[in-house]
């Protein structure tokens, strides 16, 4: 069996997990800094939502130039200006300095992010994709668990610039270890057209953007309803990032023996039994029954969804394939919380969460009706081929 666990994959995936905790420290401090600036939640939202919308913006291009000049120019330029960028909250002082400083670093995270991926998904051999996507995601998902908690606790102790420091050092970490990582993906010379369009991956997106509607369900409105039935928040997402980081390892194997078929559709029932239990909890028990089940299916289902879309994509597509992929996931989160923040606004939580189940349930139809023959089709003739 071809190796998984090479030098250059240990470090691209510690790298990752090094910029991933660094980008989510500012998840629950930057709109308290906002708001100590005398911004309002208006602001917040904006500022917010900027970086989101200049990921998704940039995200295509980058991936058409990864599969035209390569990985790691991209992947060292994103993260030098990554690092700028957070070393640069540090003098902003008014509400549109801090946007178009978003913008940037919406940028700068669309191009380090894309390229360190794809970069990664080069080294896992390909009878091993659902594992080797299982373990880097699992880093990745670790970081969105302690980065919140990092920075939250920085801020509380010292100060909002030293947290900013903190996140620019953590930052520096993650280019000096892809640093010493070898890229295996040599770019096609003589080739001219930068190809930003990648069709084949196209049915897939469906499905990922809705499955990632409910999440930013989850991610945003999950402590405000524990602070509703007062229970501490921290325990679901604990209990989520533990189950998923057990589970995904698991899965991905599994994908690799049975196909990504067999893991993803009964993953997405699995999610939406979860965000069910979900909108009938009342009590701390509810609430980590649910945190158990999603864990499991969404840690399940979303590895095995970006394997899919790298095995439809060509081999000289990968580049455009992440991206496409990172889109797809960034505005449903982003407009998933827009939209579910409406629901809540005019219904309840209980009616939030139903609806997130009803995303990922459209999610299964649209993978069972477009995507899943069309993938055995394709796994039919790579086994043919070999």
């Amino acid at each position: 069996m071809e190796r998984l666990w090479t030098k250059s994959f240990i470090l691209m995936t510690v790298g990752l997990l090094f910029l991933f905790t660094s980008f989510y420290m500012l998840y629950p401090t930057l709109p308290l800094f906002i708001k100590e600036m005398g911004g309002n939640e208006r602001q917040v939202g904006l500022a917010m939502g900027a970086l989101m919308l200049s990921s998704v913006a940039f995200r295509p291009f980058v991936g058409g130039l990864l599969d035209r000049f390569g990985r790691r120019p991209f992947m060292i330029g994103g993260l030098l200006v990554f690092i700028a960028s957070m070393y640069m909250y540090n003098w902003v002082g008014g509400i549109l300095v801090l946007m178009g400083l978003r913008i940037l670093h919406g940028m700068s995270w669309a191009m380090s992010t894309t390229a360190m991926m794809t970069a990664i998904t080069d080294m896992i051999p390909a009878k091993r994709r659902g594992e080797g996507m299982g373990w880097f995601s699992t880093s990745m998902t670790f970081a969105m668990a302690i980065g919140p908690m990092i920075g939250l606790g920085i801020m509380q102790v010292d100060s909002y610039q030293s947290m900013f420091q903190f996140a620019a050092a953590l930052s520096v970490v993650a280019l000096l270890l892809t640093l010493g990582a070898k890229m295996p993906f040599k770019p096609i010379t003589g080739q001219k057209k930068i190809q930003i369009f990648e069709k084949s991956v196209l049915p897939v997106m469906a499905p990922i953007f809705f499955l990632f509607v409910a999440y930013g369900g989850i991610t945003t409105f999950v402590p405000l309803f524990a602070a509703e039935i007062q229970v501490n928040s921290g325990t679901f997402f604990l209990v989520y990032a533990a189950t998923l980081a057990l589970s995904r390892p698991i899965a991905g194997k599994l994908s690799d023996r049975t196909g990504e078929v067999a893991v993803i559709v009964p993953a997405l029932i699995m999610t939406i039994l979860a965000l069910i239990v979900l909108s009938f909890s009342t009590s701390l028990f509810g609430l980590l029954s649910s945190a158990v089940l999603y864990g499991i299916g969404f840690g399940s289902a979303q590895p095995a969804l970006q394997a899919i879309t790298l095995r439809m994509a060509p081999k000289d597509r990968q580049g455009a394939a992440n991206a496409f992929f990172s889109t797809a996931t960034d505005l449903g989160i982003g407009l998933g919380a827009i939209l579910l923040g409406l629901v809540s606004e005019y219904t309840s939580y209980s009616v939030l969460f139903s609806v997130s189940a009803v995303s990922v349930l459209i999610a299964l139809l649209l993978f069972t009706l477009y995507v899943k023959r069309k993938s055995m089709h394709i796994g039919e003739k790579s086994g043919a081929s070999e």
